[in-house]
């Protein structure tokens, strides 16, 4: 279907050093990274996690609006949030967790009957089939 690509580039070791990221399409920027902004304040800097956390988020939102569509439930608008949480794991840094949250506005449609869609989304979206070994939670909140 599509392939899209990133850059990384990095200077000195890992606790002192720095990087920046940027995507291909220009539409990132160039983001710097550290360690620090991983493991502490970000500090105008952004982190793998974070943009694991904005490609889950924005992949869930479409993938939801999609599954209320095609069930009859067109969505109005819908506002959604991923943390992605790095721990240790096995000795190894290790990203264990991304959790959604979703509220939205969806005419015709009930709170039990939002929360399976968005639970369907949260299961099928590519990124999170693409995230097999993070534990993903959905709290989906109908407007």
């Amino acid at each position: 279907m599509a392939e899209r690509t990133a850059n990384a580039e990095w200077d000195g070791d890992l606790v002192h050093g720095h990087g920046a990221v940027t995507g291909a399409s220009g539409a990132l920027g160039e983001l710097p990274v550290t360690w620090a902004s991983r493991t502490e304040r970000s500090e105008g800097k952004t982190s793998p996690e974070e943009l694991v956390a904005a490609a889950h988020s924005s992949c869930f939102s479409m993938a939801l609006a999609h599954g209320l569509t095609q069930a009859g439930n067109q969505p109005e608008h819908l506002e959604v949030s991923a943390k992605v949480t790095l721990d240790e794991r096995d000795g190894a840094p290790t990203v264990t967790s991304s959790e959604l949250t979703v509220s939205g506005r969806v005419p015709g449609i009930d709170q039990a009957a939002f929360q399976q869609a968005a639970d369907d989304a949260g299961k099928n979206c590519p990124i999170s089939r693409a995230l097999g070994g993070v534990q993903i939670t959905v709290e989906a909140t109908l407007q």
